[in-house]
This record gives structure tokens, sequence and C-alpha cells, in this order.
């Protein structure tokens, strides 16, 4: 641990706070094992996002599998790290969200020129670093399905979780000890070159290692300490987070914070959305209208988030909308992600309430099907199924959606900041409530719908009528000329100026 990391920010935090955040990381030393040796990376082509962004993603030299072509079996092609002119992406495939940013980033970052490289911690499957993330993975995602079935842990347990445990400024310094279980795939990268962190444990790590510079992209519109990353700068993404997170609002724990972030090191950057979304917008929003004029199936794109807590809601939401779906009066494309054991029992219930689907889980033919779906609105109809294996395909396919659909229902995670027509459904945690309130406020989204009643109301609202739809739409063409959804363009050239 190092000293000047003690007192974040400059502002103390209490003896057992202390204690607490040391004892932590040796719980993770002594339950993963020790630290590993530094990693030699290589970036190799690979994969979809090479593909579409030109992203080359950074493997250890010495991983035969991982620098392998899985369709041809053939040992990839690899380079060194150069640091003229890119960045490194930083992120951890834990949950949609965190990929979801750094494809946003990859994104911004082709259309002004700029190499990417892509560091995810989960891709060093056969190291400490990647089993100690998938153990704290798999306690959050089993206590977010939790939460969604059991009302009273909901309640009592798992909103206090999500909003008070990482509230305080005690919360960065234990997050900052578990990232120095990290630092070894980061300690022989170029230290000059940019390293943008979409999740804190990436930051901290970079910042210990002794990256010159490092981006912290803070997601949440709810203040927490968890995101916070001293040493490095910090984006985010609407005004009332900057201020929260500016003043360390409601951070305090023991004594009182005498110090705020420097202003030097937060920037308000806007929405981190993908280049192709934010170039489309009029195009997009043209083409609502029109199939809203022309009286076409209103196109209702579900979204399952990363812990796959939503399979029982979207079944109710297919079962009230039948009705609607069989007169041709609305369509559900669903985004299974790669959750399989979730789609296996939404179907469950899709097939005792016999409603008929269209399976989509080939990356090629999704592909091809949603860039017709413009070509051919009369046959969009019924009910699509989107599951996809490869982890890519699984969170990119909302983004394709998305852009060829006129209301998304999602939770209000990082998905409430996108340029789409929202009907937020219940959060998974405390902390995404303030994700509903940014899209209600500025006009692209609705508030938090959490009973089925209500959300029963809202849906035979937006597809029987069409106000609530235009308004959406208007705000949202709004909010593009204001640069509301420009944040990804703002973080590359914060990171490259």
């Amino acid at each position: 641990m190092e000293k000047n990391y003690t007192k974040p920010f400059g502002n103390s935090i209490s003896a057992s706070s202390c204690f607490f955040s040391s004892f932590s990381i040796k719980f993770c030393s002594l339950f993963f094992g020790k630290k590993e040796k530094p990693f030699d990376l290589v970036a190799i082509p690979k994969g979809q996002v090479y593909k579409d962004f030109n992203v080359w993603t950074l493997v250890r030299r010495d991983d035969e599998k991982a620098m392998t072509d899985p369709e041809t079996g053939k040992k990839l092609k690899y380079e060194e790290i150069n640091p003229k002119k890119s960045i490194i992406i930083g992120t951890i495939r834990m949950g949609f969200g965190h990929w979801r940013i750094a494809i946003a980033l990859a994104s911004a970052a082709h259309k002004l020129g700029i190499k990417s490289y892509l560091l995810d911690l989960m891709s060093f499957t056969d190291t400490s670093i990647a089993k100690s993330i998938k153990f704290l993975e798999g306690y959050y995602n089993g206590f977010s399905r939790l939460s969604q079935n059991w009302k009273w842990f909901n309640e009592h347990i798992w909103e206090k979780i999500t909003s008070k445990t990482s509230l305080t400024l005690d919360s960065s310094l234990q997050q900052r000890l578990l990232s120095s279980f990290f630092v070894p795939a980061f300690k022989n990268i170029p230290s000059e070159i940019p390293l943008v962190a979409a999740h804190p444990w990436v930051g901290h790590a970079a910042v210990l290692s002794g990256t010159k510079k490092v981006i912290t992209m803070i997601p949440d519109n709810l203040p927490l300490a968890f995101w916070l990353v001293e040493g490095s700068i910090h984006t985010i993404q609407s005004p009332s987070a900057y201020m929260g997170y500016r003043t360390l609002i409601n951070m305090e724990k023991g004594p009182a914070i005498e110090k705020c972030i420097p202003k030097e090191d937060i920037i308000l950057a806007g929405h981190y959305i993908d280049y192709e979304l934010t170039s489309n917008i009029a195009k997009d929003c043209k083409a609502r209208i029109k199939r809203m004029n022309d009286g076409q199936p209103r196109r209702l794109l579900l979204t399952m988030g990363g812990a796959g807590a939503q399979a029982l809601k979207f079944a109710d939401i297919a079962k009230y909308c039948k009705k609607y779906i069989e007169e041709k009066k609305a369509s559900l494309l669903i985004n299974m992600g790669d959750h399989k054991g979730r789609w296996e029992i939404l179907k469950e219930h899709l097939d005792k309430d016999n409603i008929k689907y269209t399976m989509h889980d080939d990356w090629k033919k999704t592909q091809k099907f949603i860039s017709e779906m413009d070509e051919k609105e009369n046959s969009v109809t019924g009910v699509h199924i989107f599951l996809h294996s490869d982890f890519y395909g699984a969170v990119y396919a909302t983004n394709l959606l998305m852009r060829h659909c006129d209301i998304m229902i999602t939770k209000p995670s990082e998905l409430s900041f996108y340029p789409i027509p929202k009907l937020f459904i219940q959060r998974v945690g405390r902390h995404e409530a303030w994700g509903a309130i940014r899209g209600s406020e500025i006009g692209d989204g609705t508030k938090e719908v959490t009973t089925p009643d209500i959300l029963h109301r809202v849906l035979k609202t937006i597809i029987e009528d069409d106000d609530l739809l235009k308004m959406n739409i208007d705000f949202i063409e709004l909010n593009s000329k204001a640069k509301i959804y420009d944040g990804a363009l703002e973080v590359v050239r914060i990171a490259t100026n």
C-alpha cells in the first residue's frame, strides 16, 4: 500500500476502516494465492471488436490458447505495444456495462483515428486475477437475481449494500488495496501510453503500476466513492453527478471531509455513447417517426442485464403484450445476452403462454437480420430472441438493435444514458435508481416503473398512443444538439490531448 493513498484526497478515515481494508487484501491473498509475476503482454488482432473497430487485444506472450484463432486454429500474428497515437482501454468482463462502455470508447477512438488496445482482466483466465474477479462477480450476480425474486431481501439488504457500503471514502481505499492484486497485468505496459479505465480496479492498478496518465470513466449517476481512483482524471456523465463527486458529497465516515477532488482531476464529459449511434441520431429518430405515422408495429427492445436478473419480468411483459403482438401493434426483440440458463426460464413461460418466437443465435445471421430491419418494416413482427455465446455479440447486439427499435425496455443501468426512448423497469440495486432519474429528467426515458400494474399501464400507453414516444424523440434530438451524448469522444480527446 502506498502511503500517499491512506488518506483519500487528503481526507482522514477511521482507524477501523483502515484495518478492515488491510484485512480484506490479506484475505484475498490467502484465498486466491499470491500476486502473479508481471505479465509480458503483446497485442493480437482478435475477434469482432478488431473487425469492427481495429481494436487489438492484449494477451500474455506465453498464452498459446489466447493467441490462437478459434476459427482457423492458427496462431495469430502479434505486435508489441506501440504508445504512439494510441490508448489502452482497460475493462473487466463483469456484467455487460463495463464492456459496453469499453466498446463505446473503441468506437470513438476509431472515429478519431486513435489506435486502441483492449485489456480485459477477466481474459487472463488461468491466473489468480481472473479467478478472484470471477469469485466476486458470482456473488454479485447471485444476489442481484435473488433481489428480483425476494422483496424483503431487496428492500432490507440489497438496496442498502448497493448504495451504502460503497458510498464512503473508505470504499475507495478498499478498492485500491484490492486492485494492488491486479498490478502484474499493468507492470510491463509502457508507462507513457494513456490508459482509460472502464472499471475502478483497472484504474487503481494502472496508477499503482506507474502509468503516467490514467482516465477513470465513472458510469454511476449516484456519487459513490467506490468509483474514485486517486491519481487519475475522472470523467462524469451528468452535471448532478459532477457536483456530487467533485465535493465528495455524503462520503464521510468518521472524520469530516475537509478537501474536495481538485477541479483538474474531474471533467464533465457527457454520456459514453458509440459514434455509430450518435452520428445517426437524426436518421434513427426520423425512422421512428415514420414507423409511428405509418402505423407500423411498435418495436420494443428488451435487454437482459449482465447478472441476468430480468427473466421473469420479461415473461410478464411478453404475456401482457401478447394481444398487441397478435394484432401486429407491437413486436418484441429480446436480447438475452449470453444467459442460456435465463433463456430456459423465459422459454418455459413463453411456451406455457403459447407465445411463438424466432431464435437468433448465429452472429452473422443476426447482423444480417438487423441490417435489413428498416428495409422490411412489415416483416418485423412477433417475438425475436437473441442469444449469443460470444460475449462481444451478447453485449453488442443491443447496440445494433437500438438503432432500429422504437423503445428500449431496460433496468436503469449504463443503458440509461443511450439515445433511444426508454421504459425503465425495476432497478437491480439502489445505485441504479439515479440512472432513471437522469433519463426521465432529460426527457429520453420514463421514470422507474417498479410494479406490474404500473408497467402494464405504461406499456398500454406507449403502444396505443404516440405522445410519450414523440416527446422522447424530440428530447433526444434536442440533447444531441447540446452534445450530451458525445462523452466517449470527449474521453478519447482528454486521454490523447
